[in-house]
């Protein structure tokens, strides 16, 4: 996701993380970049989503986001949004 440089005297390299994506509306296939993305954390599967706008149709669109997903969402720096429920 991110490369960085392990030479002596010379700063380090973070190269920007982008994730592949596809539109359901228009089947459009693009990367995005993590600030194009939003993770919301809930309590269940289905309240554990992320969203973006298709920059080809400009359709919303949100899918579903597991473990893995998470865990990759989450390392290349998407903002996260932890869901808390009332009780």
């Amino acid at each position: 996701m991110s490369v960085m440089s392990s030479t002596p005297g010379l700063s380090a390299t973070v190269a920007p993380v982008h994730f592949k994506a596809a539109c359901p509306e228009c089947r459009s296939r693009f990367e995005l970049s993590a600030g194009a993305l939003r993770l919301a954390i809930g309590a269940s599967r289905r309240t554990t989503f992320y969203s973006f706008t298709c920059p080809e149709c400009g359709s919303s669109v949100r899918k579903p986001a597991g473990e893995r997903i998470i865990e990759l969402l989450t390392g290349g720096g998407v903002n996260t949004l932890r869901l808390h429920t009332t009780g």
